[in-house]
């Protein structure tokens, strides 16, 4: 099960992109730093827009 600091992350995420929580994924990285998450049905020059130095 992922801890309470990556559920808040993958709630915030979803909050700053308007979109359901379902939507986002936390895929790799539970344990680390660096995570990788995957957000569904959401066009990336969306996420972009919000946050421009973003890698996709």
């Amino acid at each position: 099960m992922e801890g309470a600091a990556n559920q808040s992350l993958l709630r915030l995420l979803a909050e700053e992109l308007d979109v359901p929580r379902r939507n986002v994924r936390l895929v790799a990285g539970a344990a680390s730093r660096t995570k990788l998450i995957v957000v569904d049905d959401i066009d990336p020059e969306r996420v972009l827009e919000r946050w421009p130095d973003l890698r996709l």
